[in-house]
């Protein structure tokens, strides 16, 4: 088959090592001759690598077939799977047209679910799309009523509901009623346009969330110990495969359960040293096989007792560190609130959790908690993350379709957010965190003399409660048992 201009015509196996090699967004376009599913003659598939400004690297695939016409075009993601999932709630007013205006990108893992009609678009439909909110809805009632006529031959019945379904299908795309609409995407590569942005969206809600086991699964990641090379638990590892770092923390344990003082506990794990970290089997989140996770307890002055783990995965690379709270739930949310006037606050270290929203009042800035996820940093690191954030999470901010005054916009609020660093007028920074697992460290001996740092304790409304799983935890049977355990234990 003869091809026009300077396509280059490739094979299958060409194709896919030219595009996983190829790391510039200056990229070619690969063309591959591949078989019409329509009329089952020769058609072309043309394959492009390029970049969505502040968004992903995607691949680009178009197929033509000049026997029958039959023609289509698929947007797969071509970087890395996101460390967790996402779900965007969008709560669509009746009447609000500009809502019907706003820019989807739908991954081959994701579905779109509209409560409200009990409607759902399952991954492999619409798979790997670029469109709107009106474009998804229209072109699913497209897809319904493709073979309506036929179906009134054969099931009127089933016409019939089906035409009562579209009817108020359409409605929702024509803003005639009110709707929900959620995207939620396990490997984190949908997007759904916020036109406020960088300022939260009353409208557009964001949640991030670990994925199950089976959504790895679904995602190609093995999840079952017969792939993941888990040990048996009838077969324990023996004493001398213990990997460096358990014995010196068994020994610290032997030495506390010889002693009744407790000054020694306290001053073995007050800093810790590399002997002292405990080593033990884990999974890779990533790539699901066996790996090792690395962990020990300290305490943050003026904080609280918390917990350091990091994995490794020999297997695939993957890293990861979490700092996660130890002790109790606290019975109170905080707000910590720092006044940044000078290079040395710049420096304070900031831990995040991954309940934890961050505001600059300043800025009209609010990221709602679990944004940027859990994280250990300092103050000027994490405005860093919050830049590149906002990049990431609100794509199409340079766009070819971005009209120019929100480009400025963009432009200003990125030049505003950099000047944050170079301290050209003081700012606030806002940790509002529902568990109080949060810390900005102060500068002085005594916390109470560092007259630039504040906290704030509030009582959590009963839909944080609800949020965070904590209306329905019942310790009444712990309780009891750990106060019977006290009374065995008296003399």
């Amino acid at each position: 088959m003869s091809e026009t201009g300077n396509d280059e015509q490739m094979d299958v196996g060409s194709v896919v090592e030219a595009v996983s090699a190829d790391h510039s967004f200056g990229a070619p376009l690969y063309v591959v001759e591949s078989m019409c599913m329509r009329c089952g003659e020769n058609g072309t598939t043309r394959f492009l690598l390029t970049l969505i400004p502040h968004f992903r690297k995607v691949l680009l695939s178009a197929f033509e077939c000049p026997h029958c016409g039959e023609r289509n075009n698929e947007v797969q993601f071509a970087g890395e799977i996101q460390p967790r999932g996402c779900s965007y709630r969008l709560e669509v007013s009746a009447g609000d047209d500009k809502m019907f205006d706003r820019q989807v990108v739908k991954s081959e893992s994701a579905t779109i679910k509209i409560p409200e009609l009990d409607f759902e678009i399952p991954p492999e439909a619409q798979r790997g799309s670029l469109s709107t909110v009106e474009g998804i809805l229209a072109r699913a009632a497209d897809e319904l009523s493709a073979l309506q006529e036929e179906r009134r031959t054969v099931d009127p019945k089933t016409a019939e509901a089906i035409d009562h379904f579209l009817s108020k299908l359409r409605a929702c795309a024509k803003a005639d009623s009110s709707f929900t609409f959620i995207l939620d995407d396990p490997a984190g590569n949908s997007f759904i346009e916020n036109p406020h942005a960088p300022s939260p969206d009353p409208c557009l809600h964001i949640k991030f969330y670990e994925r199950t086991p089976e959504q790895q699964a679904a995602l190609g990641y093995l999840s079952n110990s017969s792939q993941t090379g888990q040990p048996e638990r009838d077969n324990p590892p023996s004493t001398a495969a213990i990997p460096h770092g358990a014995i010196g923390a068994a020994a610290g344990h032997r030495a506390i359960a010889q002693s009744n003082s407790t000054d020694i506990s306290d001053n073995l794990f007050r800093y810790t040293a590399p002997e002292e970290v405990m080593t033990f089997p884990s999974t890779c989140g990533a790539c699901m096989k066996l790996c090792e996770t690395r962990m020990f307890v300290t305490k943050i002055p003026y904080f609280q007792e918390v917990i350091v783990m990091a994995s490794t995965c020999d297997d695939c690379g993957y890293r990861n560190s979490e700092l996660k709270p130890g002790g109790a739930i606290p019975k109170k949310g905080k707000k910590i609130i720092l006044s940044v006037r000078n290079i040395a606050d710049l420096s304070r270290d900031v831990i995040k959790s991954d309940t934890a929203g961050v505001k600059i009042p300043e800025l009209d800035l609010e990221l709602a908690g679990g944004t940027l996820g859990g994280m250990v940093t300092t103050v000027e690191g994490l405005v860093t993350q919050i830049k590149e954030s906002l990049a990431r999470v609100h794509g199409f901010t340079f766009g070819d379709s971005l009209d120019e005054s929100k480009k400025n916009k963009w432009r200003e609020f990125g030049s505003r957010l950099t000047k944050l660093l170079s301290l050209e007028e003081p700012w606030t920074l806002i940790l509002d965190d529902e568990l109080a697992n949060s810390f900005i460290s102060p500068v002085t001996d005594d916390i109470k003399d560092d007259h630039q740092l504040t906290y704030e304790e509030y009582e959590r409304s009963w839909e944080q409660n609800e949020e965070l799983g904590l209306n329905d935890i019942d310790t009444s049977s712990a309780d009891a048992a750990y106060e019977s355990t006290e009374t065995t234990k008296l003399p």
